[in-house]
């Protein structure tokens, strides 16, 4: 089971070392994190992706919800929320691949975002599935280096 748990926290140092030890003392599993200002400089907030039974998805609300720097947090199921994840990738590649990795792209609505005489660079902002099946299709070429952000995520609106 995985739970998306949106954090508003106090924006200073040290609360991310906090929320960090809170997962990592009681042995829980932060499978995607991703922190940022809100609008209010003030305020930031964490996107924890965590994944587990029942009872440890509980306790992780419930620990979070002990901590002096939490403002509030919202917890939501992955089809309750609309999720993005930006990855780069650069590849190389030669005559003979590069079609198929422009073809690639295309079909994955990647954008292919620098390039030189043997290597380009390939963005895509997706669900996390969709970025993992990007990394999958060019791992027949050869990937020189991949970065990928945490799992952005909130709350589909109300009807």
């Amino acid at each position: 089971m995985k739970k998306i748990y949106s954090v508003l926290v106090e924006n200073r140092s040290g609360v991310l070392c906090k929320v960090a030890g809170l997962f990592s003392r009681r042995c829980f599993n932060i499978d995607s994190l991703a922190v940022g200002e809100t609008d209010d400089a003030a305020v930031s907030c964490m996107t924890i992706v965590s994944s587990g039974d029942e009872r440890t998805l509980e306790q992780i609300e419930k620990q979070l919800n002990k901590k002096l720097d939490i403002i509030k947090i919202k917890t939501f199921e992955e089809s309750q929320s609309i999720s993005r994840e930006l990855m780069l990738v650069k590849v190389k590649f030669n005559k003979g691949n590069r079609r198929d990795i422009m073809e690639t792209c295309e079909i994955m609505k990647a954008q292919i975002v620098d390039m030189s005489k043997n290597q380009m660079m390939i963005q895509i902002c997706d669900v996390p599935e969709r970025t993992a099946l990007l990394i999958t299709l060019l791992q027949s070429i050869s990937i020189v280096e991949v970065a990928r952000t945490g799992t952005l995520a909130l709350p589909k609106c109300d009807a």
